[in-house]
């Protein structure tokens, strides 16, 4: 356990110091900044797992379409069980007839997230990339892009942001208020609230990690046997909490596709 914990705090994103004897340094957000690689300032870590999250996310979906069978063997189950989890569990329910063409993006954003944040968990990264709040703005922003186009081709562009601005049966004296609200709800605030809820749960959770990886850690190595005891006690937790960070990724992931398939909903509703 001594020997996982000391591989744990050599590869994850901080650094601790000493401030004299027995200082200690607890982890913060510089311990989730990165410069950039090989000389590209930015191809720093949390880009390259991105690029990989897609590679694996194209190779995973390309490898689970072949050989199809009408019987299918317990790999073909298992993409299956994928697919049809968001198809049925997300897609068809939320959207009705129309979910097919949304569905490629829907699967697509739920397989990205959902990698990226069990990178957290995983010792060759130790770090969900969304716990970095530029990329959880960038998948928030697609999502975005996916139910305003949505919106415009199903309605027309003054259509939907009829629709959009300006509620049923609202009288004209009650517009000029109305309309700024409407306009933040719909156009701001909703990508807003998807980038910040990712955020700051995949931060907050691999922050704890963090802390109880890092203190306990230090508590092993440094003070009287009390300390020790403390330092395992410590350490034991932190694993118990990335079991825990295995469930929030997956929920997040989730949920983010969820919202995603309402806010395509709304958009594309007959009756705002």
């Amino acid at each position: 356990m001594l020997q996982l914990s000391l591989h744990l705090l050599n590869i994850l994103p901080l650094e601790t110091e000493a401030h004299g004897e027995g200082g200690y340094q607890s982890p913060g957000v510089e311990s989730f900044q990165f410069d950039g690689n090989w000389g590209i300032d930015w191809l720093t870590k949390p880009a390259m797992q991105a690029i990989i999250a897609a590679l694996l996310v194209i190779a995973f979906w390309l490898w689970g379409s072949r050989k199809l069978g009408v019987k299918p063997t317990k790999g073909q189950f298992f993409f299956e069980y994928v697919y049809e989890f968001i198809r049925n569990g997300v897609a068809r329910d939320t959207l009705g007839h129309d979910f097919r063409k949304f569905l490629p993006y829907l699967l697509a954003v739920f397989s990205f997230i959902l990698v990226n944040n069990w990178f957290g968990e995983f010792f060759l990264f130790m770090l969900p990339t969304f716990s970095n709040i530029g990329y959880a703005y960038a998948v928030a922003l697609l999502s975005w892009i996916m139910y305003m186009g949505a919106g415009f081709a199903k309605h027309g562009v003054g259509g939907y942001l009829k629709r959009s601005l300006i509620p049923p049966g609202a009288p004209g004296y009650l517009l000029p208020l109305l309309i700024p609200l409407e306009f933040l709800s719909n156009f701001i605030v909703r990508p807003v609230t998807l980038a910040l809820r990712l955020f700051a749960n995949m931060f907050a959770g691999h922050l704890v990690v963090l802390v109880f990886v890092v203190g306990g850690a230090y508590l092993l190595t440094h003070g009287p046997a009390i300390h020790r005891v403390a330092g395992g006690v410590s350490l034991l937790f932190s694993f118990a909490i990335l079991f825990l960070e295995l469930f929030v990724g997956a929920l997040q992931a989730y949920i983010f596709t969820v919202l995603t398939a309402q806010y395509v909903s709304s958009s594309i509703a007959d009756e705002h």
